[in-house]
């Protein structure tokens, strides 16, 4: 059983890391003592941390950027794929448009050949 390549935890995390830094910087002491300067950047350093592990992860994931010779090939395969459509098509719209030329064709015909009969009762 493989690991999870993408820890959600460490995602959660930097939402309360973020919320961290904002109530050290609200206090009412600010970040005048020497302590809450302290706090902050303590603060700091682990959310900027955890954010540059964050980007490492996502990079590392798997997928994701094709090779420009990969991209030929797909790129190619789907010329392909739309030239044999398009070549049905043409071929579908020739069948349709022959098959309605010869029905056009036989009803002129008929017509002709009824005008052409003399009418008996």
């Amino acid at each position: 059983m493989s690991a999870n390549p993408l820890p959600t935890s460490l995602y959660e995390s930097l939402l309360l890391k973020i919320v961290t830094i904002l109530e050290l910087t609200q206090k009412s002491e600010g970040t005048v003592t020497p302590q809450a300067k302290q706090a902050l950047l303590q603060a700091t350093n682990d959310f900027k941390n955890s954010i540059n592990q964050a980007k490492e992860l996502a990079a590392g994931l798997p997928g994701g950027e094709m090779l420009v010779q990969d991209q030929d090939e797909v790129i190619e395969m789907l010329e392909k794929l739309r030239d044999a459509k398009r070549a049905q098509l043409a071929q579908f719209a020739a069948k349709s448009l022959a098959s309605g030329n010869q029905s056009a064709l036989d009803n002129r015909m008929e017509i002709d050949s009824m005008a052409s009969t003399p009418f008996h009762e």
